[in-house]
């Protein structure tokens, strides 16, 4: 049973990077005409603070205008990157604007990831740290992905199918993301930095930021490194650059749709994440459409997206 399990995992895996054929182009733009609904915990979060949606959205605006030296990190980054820097920021003020309040100064960031140095941080559940973990039968099927990508992709959609919310060895797993339960030793929904990035997240880019902007390899072995690189303005935004590529590439290879010029679908796939499920959930549903004679539906963005398009032009005339 196990092997068969495993085997059908790959063969998901390695369908959903088949050829998709022609790409079609997303337009720029917002495919809703109103903004769609912000999240409860989103509007909860930010009331508990005292404060606004749109001061949250000001506040990020005037650091990015107030900043030279963060506008020219981001837009040699993109170049970097093969991207519009708009995508960079997009995320940025999606991340600001409706989870955490930016800081006033740049320094600041420095600062905490600086305080990062020193504290003890492991990357593990109920005694057992992700590297251990990693190593069980179940995972064996992910030991020939060579990109740290595939890697720790394969190694999540394992942690879905064969622990998530089951007892396994006697030990029971919480029904909740791979991410939420190694890869966050303080508390829950936490992500640090600029970028907000979470640390299984820049695990699976590392290999494309040490190949493009030649920063050394993260390992899970030494989270004190993951979360100094994520709250380092001048390391995590290679990596914000780089999960954005990847939300791009996996759109083209899997759904056979080139988001590269609307930064609102970008910014919402850095919102809700896993993009390369999203990106095969909507092959699914278009192969669906085109067998009923419906036209093809488009990615959508979502109420983070939603924001960043419509002030895109806002956005663009700072840089």
């Amino acid at each position: 049973m196990k092997k068969l399990i495993l085997s059908t995992l790959a063969l998901t895996l390695a369908g959903w990077f088949q050829p998709a054929g022609a790409t079609t182009l997303v337009p720029p733009g917002n495919r809703n005409a109103e903004q769609p609904a912000i999240p409860g915990a989103s509007s909860r979060r930010t009331k508990a603070s005292n404060t606004t949606f749109d001061a949250k959205y000001r506040k990020v605006y005037a650091l990015l205008k107030n900043d030279a030296k963060l506008r020219a990190k981001i837009i040699e980054t993109a170049a970097a990157y093969h991207i519009d820097p708009m995508h960079i920021v997009g995320a940025i003020v999606g991340e600001h604007t409706y989870n955490v309040d930016a800081y006033d100064r740049l320094q600041t960031y420095y600062v905490k990831a600086a305080s990062y140095l020193g504290s003890g941080l492991s990357f593990s559940y109920g005694g057992e740290n992700v590297q251990d973990f990693v190593k069980r039968p179940e995972f064996s099927g992910c030991a020939d992905k060579a990109d740290s990508f595939d890697l720790w992709t394969c190694r999540e959609a394992v942690w879905n199918h064969q622990f998530r919310g089951k007892t396994v060895g006697g030990t029971s797993f919480p029904d909740d993301r791979f991410s939420a339960t190694f890869f966050q030793p303080l508390y829950a929904g936490q992500t640090f930095g600029i970028g907000q990035l979470n640390p299984l997240t820049a695990l699976e880019v590392s290999d494309m930021v040490h190949r493009i902007s030649g920063l050394p390899k993260l390992d899970a072995g030494q989270p004190n490194q993951v979360y100094e690189t994520i709250m380092d303005p001048d390391l995590t935004i290679p990596y914000v650059a780089a999960t954005v590529k990847t939300s791009m590439d996996v759109y083209r290879d899997i759904a056979g749709f080139d988001i590269s010029e609307n930064p609102g679908i970008t910014a919402t796939l850095y919102n809700v994440g896993n993009p390369e499920i999203r990106a095969h959930a909507l092959k699914l549903e278009n192969e669906r459409r085109q067998t009923e004679g419906q036209e093809q539906k488009l990615p959508e963005e979502n109420y983070y997206g939603w924001l960043v398009n419509e002030k895109l032009a806002d956005l663009r005339a700072l840089f």
